[in-house]
Protein backbone atom coordinates (compact mmCIF):
# COMPACT_ATOMS: atom_id res chain seq x y z
CA UNK A 1 0.00 0.00 0.00
CA UNK A 2 1.62 3.28 -0.53
CA UNK A 3 1.10 6.67 1.26
CA UNK A 4 -0.82 9.54 0.30
CA UNK A 5 1.55 12.73 -0.52
CA UNK A 6 0.44 15.46 1.98
CA UNK A 7 -1.50 18.41 0.23
CA UNK A 8 1.00 20.84 -1.90
CA UNK A 9 1.20 23.33 0.83
CA UNK A 10 2.99 21.32 3.38
CA UNK A 11 5.36 19.84 0.28
CA UNK A 12 8.47 21.67 0.21
CA UNK A 13 8.71 24.16 -2.86
CA UNK A 14 10.82 24.10 -5.27
CA UNK A 15 10.14 27.47 -7.04
CA UNK A 16 11.74 29.38 -3.62
CA UNK A 17 14.36 27.81 -3.99
CA UNK A 18 15.48 28.13 -7.98
CA UNK A 19 14.44 31.66 -7.56
CA UNK A 20 16.62 32.40 -4.69
CA UNK A 21 19.41 30.71 -6.90
CA UNK A 22 18.44 33.05 -9.45
CA UNK A 23 18.53 36.63 -7.01
CA UNK A 24 21.74 35.25 -5.70
CA UNK A 25 23.02 34.57 -8.95
CA UNK A 26 22.29 38.19 -9.89
CA UNK A 27 23.85 39.46 -6.95
CA UNK A 28 27.41 37.91 -7.82
CA UNK A 29 26.98 38.58 -11.44
CA UNK A 30 26.46 42.36 -10.12
CA UNK A 31 29.32 41.93 -7.92
CA UNK A 32 31.67 40.01 -11.25
CA UNK A 33 30.98 43.19 -12.86
CA UNK A 34 31.80 45.49 -10.63
CA UNK A 35 35.61 43.73 -10.05
CA UNK A 36 35.54 43.79 -13.99
CA UNK A 37 34.87 47.73 -14.19
CA UNK A 38 37.56 47.98 -11.20
CA UNK A 39 40.27 45.59 -12.51
CA UNK A 40 39.84 47.16 -16.55
CA UNK A 41 40.54 50.69 -14.53
CA UNK A 42 43.61 49.63 -12.74
CA UNK A 43 45.34 47.89 -15.33
CA UNK A 44 44.32 49.95 -18.51
CA UNK A 45 45.23 53.00 -16.58
CA UNK A 46 47.85 52.12 -14.46
CA UNK A 47 49.87 49.76 -16.88
CA UNK A 48 48.52 50.41 -20.30
CA UNK A 49 47.50 46.44 -20.60
CA UNK A 50 44.70 44.93 -21.95
CA UNK A 51 42.06 47.24 -23.25
CA UNK A 52 41.15 45.72 -26.18
CA UNK A 53 40.22 42.61 -24.16
CA UNK A 54 38.91 43.83 -21.15
CA UNK A 55 37.27 47.01 -22.74
CA UNK A 56 35.58 44.61 -25.39
CA UNK A 57 31.98 46.56 -25.73
CA UNK A 58 30.54 42.76 -26.25
CA UNK A 59 31.51 42.44 -22.95
CA UNK A 60 29.06 45.04 -21.63
CA UNK A 61 26.29 43.98 -23.86
CA UNK A 62 26.42 40.15 -22.82
CA UNK A 63 26.47 41.23 -19.57
CA UNK A 64 23.89 43.66 -19.58
CA UNK A 65 21.48 40.92 -21.29
CA UNK A 66 22.29 38.34 -18.68
CA UNK A 67 21.32 41.07 -16.03
CA UNK A 68 17.81 41.45 -17.55
CA UNK A 69 17.67 37.46 -18.00
CA UNK A 70 18.47 37.01 -14.37
CA UNK A 71 17.06 40.13 -12.78
CA UNK A 72 13.37 39.50 -15.19
CA UNK A 73 13.08 35.62 -14.15
CA UNK A 74 14.23 36.17 -9.70
CA UNK A 75 12.57 39.35 -9.49
CA UNK A 76 9.48 39.24 -11.97
CA UNK A 77 8.99 35.54 -10.20
CA UNK A 78 9.68 36.86 -6.71
CA UNK A 79 7.22 39.61 -7.55
CA UNK A 80 4.30 37.59 -8.76
CA UNK A 81 4.88 35.77 -5.44
CA UNK A 82 5.28 38.47 -2.57
CA UNK A 83 3.54 41.20 -4.66
CA UNK A 84 5.98 44.30 -3.73
CA UNK A 85 7.25 46.33 -6.83
CA UNK A 86 9.98 48.16 -5.19
CA UNK A 87 12.97 45.03 -5.79
CA UNK A 88 11.30 45.71 -9.13
CA UNK A 89 11.66 49.48 -9.40
CA UNK A 90 15.16 49.26 -8.22
CA UNK A 91 16.26 46.87 -10.32
CA UNK A 92 14.88 48.01 -13.31
CA UNK A 93 16.58 51.92 -12.34
CA UNK A 94 19.96 49.67 -12.26
CA UNK A 95 19.36 48.09 -15.45
CA UNK A 96 18.60 51.53 -16.81
CA UNK A 97 21.74 52.86 -15.59
CA UNK A 98 24.12 50.03 -16.97
CA UNK A 99 21.57 50.57 -20.73
CA UNK A 100 22.76 54.28 -20.41
CA UNK A 101 26.09 53.30 -19.98
CA UNK A 102 26.83 51.43 -23.57
CA UNK A 103 25.93 54.57 -25.11
CA UNK A 104 28.84 56.59 -23.72
CA UNK A 105 31.87 56.16 -24.97
CA UNK A 106 34.54 54.25 -22.41
CA UNK A 107 36.00 56.54 -19.53
CA UNK A 108 34.76 57.92 -16.36
CA UNK A 109 31.19 58.28 -17.34
CA UNK A 110 30.73 54.69 -18.81
CA UNK A 111 32.36 53.44 -15.28
CA UNK A 112 30.05 55.60 -13.07
CA UNK A 113 27.04 54.58 -14.77
CA UNK A 114 27.99 50.94 -14.90
CA UNK A 115 28.92 50.24 -10.85
CA UNK A 116 25.98 52.77 -10.21
CA UNK A 117 23.45 50.50 -12.28
CA UNK A 118 25.07 46.94 -10.88
CA UNK A 119 24.75 48.43 -7.14
CA UNK A 120 21.09 48.95 -8.18
CA UNK A 121 20.92 45.97 -9.43
CA UNK A 122 22.13 44.10 -6.69
CA UNK A 123 19.85 45.87 -4.34
CA UNK A 124 16.92 45.07 -6.06
CA UNK A 125 17.94 41.26 -5.75
CA UNK A 126 18.76 42.08 -2.08
CA UNK A 127 15.59 43.40 -1.46
CA UNK A 128 13.55 40.58 -3.43
CA UNK A 129 15.47 38.02 -1.52
CA UNK A 130 14.52 39.61 1.92
CA UNK A 131 10.29 40.30 0.53
CA UNK A 132 10.37 36.45 -0.05
CA UNK A 133 10.64 35.78 3.29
Amino acid sequence: MTTPLPPAASRPALRPTLRRRLDQAGIALAGLCAVHCLVTLVVVSALGLGGHLLMEENIHRVGLVLALAVAGLAIGWGMLRHRRTLPFAVALAGLCFMGFALLVPHGANEFLLTLAGVALVAVGHVINLRAAH
